[in-house]
């Protein structure tokens, strides 16, 4: 499980990125990775998924 901050997340695209507190990379993460709704600025916790453009955020709770 990974620890982030949510960077950006547009609700009316369903989409955004989360930047990773170790490592400092940015993941994407669309809506249907969610587990509860997210905001910017947002501390959460998640896993990652290979994605068709790379490593997705999926599993995305508030931590």
């Amino acid at each position: 499980m990974n620890k982030g901050t949510v960077k950006f997340f547009n609700e009316s695209k369903g989409f955004g990125f989360i930047k990773d507190a170790e490592s400092t990379k940015e993941y994407f993460v669309h809506a249907n990775g969610l587990k509860e709704n997210i905001s910017e600025n947002d501390e959460v916790t998640f896993d990652l998924e290979e994605g068709r453009k790379g490593l997705n955020a999926v599993n995305v709770k508030l931590a």
